[in-house]
């Protein structure tokens, strides 16, 4: 089976995003790519992910040409695919349904330094505008507004993170949305005060060396 490890990780990653509340059923998608050998595991489309098996996770190249898999891929391959393509460090890609992000980018707000966890996508998390999911033009919007940023919300829809490993990319996505539900309840006490520009450059900066480093 090609890329056993990273279309087991897909499903475990799967039961992950749904038991700590950032989707449900079926909703959101994951996927991994492989520079060895430049292929992606991306999970399949429609599928609960209680009943996702490391056989049901689709083998793609670049192009999106089902390389290995019965299933069919998941419907938002086209912007997991123009991800790779404009970010060389982007090795995992998590999309969520989480509820407090989801409701942000149904205001359409962006997430400021409202906590300086925003730090893991960057100094904000920037919103890209509202497209049909599955559409070239959504995979367009999430490119023009991701830039050089960890996270990104999509309008009416929910979120996507991005990362070095699937680990890395899942640890965006999870404090993101805890940034957000703290953006939510500010929000509804009045207007947050936020962390600013400077001291968000010392966090991003100290996050360069937190944890165990290799």
């Amino acid at each position: 089976m090609l890329m056993q490890q990273q279309r087991q990780q897909i499903v475990d990653y799967g039961l992950k995003m749904v038991r700590s509340g950032l989707t449900t059923g079926s909703g959101g998608n994951l996927s991994i790519l492989s520079p060895a050998d430049q292929l992606i595991a991306i999970s399949p489309s429609g599928i609960d992910y209680h009943e996702i098996t490391a056989a049901d996770v689709v083998v793609v190249d670049r192009s999106g040409q089902t390389v290995e898999g019965e299933r069919k891929a998941s419907s938002e391959l086209g912007f997991h695919l123009a991800l790779y393509a404009a970010r060389e460090e982007i090795t995992a890609v998590v999309h969520t349904h989480s509820v407090y992000a989801t409701t942000i980018a149904c205001m359409h707000w962006e997430i400021p330094a409202v906590h300086y966890l925003v730090a893991f996508s960057g100094d904000k998390v920037p919103l890209a505008p509202y497209a049909t999911f599955g559409s070239e033009q959504l995979a367009e919007n999430i490119i023009t507004t991701i830039g050089a940023y960890n996270a990104v919300l999509l309008a009416n829809h929910g979120l996507v993170a991005v990362g070095k490993d699937m680990e890395n990319g899942f640890n965006v996505a999870e404090e993101i949305e805890l940034v957000a539900r703290i953006y939510y309840q500010t929000k509804s006490l009045g207007q947050p005060v936020l962390v600013d520009a400077e001291e968000m450059q010392r966090v991003a900066d100290k996050f360069g060396s937190y944890g165990q480093q290799d």
